[in-house]
């Protein structure tokens, strides 16, 4: 960011999710409706993750969060082996195209109040993006803007010296 804004993409809000994700977020970490509510746990707890999308033939059909497992499993008195992903899972999904940009998904998810959001391509899930993943890029993105603004402060002070 050495030259001033000039593209949609360097200013945050505008940033396509495609260059939010980057290239090692496209793993799509999925359950089926099927398996226990065990088997997601250990799956979460293995990718150091609380969030899962649940698909049934390739189609997303739910999302698994951990917050779902305690309040609609544990709470309720369910046994988390024989409880199937289905019965905890949350079947209406806020989804978020990957044509959208950063701040659409900050805007939905606050509008929502959730934490993660599945993004969708096509029609079919293809990623998760967490407000975890989006306070990381505006961390990076507010990094630059500060580097070029010392950067520049440098250079107009050594200019006037």
């Amino acid at each position: 960011m050495d030259s001033p804004i000039r593209q949609p993409e360097q200013i945050l809000a505008y940033r396509p999710l495609r260059q939010v994700l980057g290239p090692k977020s496209w793993d799509l970490r999925t359950v089926g409706g099927n398996d226990t509510v065990l088997t997601a746990l250990r799956a979460m707890a293995d990718r150091n993750i609380g969030f899962l999308v649940v698909l049934e033939q390739a189609a997303m059909i739910g999302v698994l969060s951990e917050r779902d497992c305690v309040r609609r499993v544990i709470l309720a008195g369910k046994s988390p082996e024989n409880t199937p992903v289905s019965d905890a899972m949350t079947r209406q999904v806020i989804t978020i195209d990957l044509s959208h940009a950063f701040g659409d998904c900050l805007r939905l998810m606050h509008q929502h109040a959730i934490r993660h959001l599945p993004i969708v391509s096509n029609g079919k899930p293809v990623a998760v993006i967490s407000l975890r993943d989006l306070l990381a890029e505006a961390v990076r993105h507010h990094e630059t803007v500060i580097n070029a603004l010392e950067r520049e402060r440098m250079t107009v002070y050594t200019s006037t010296a």
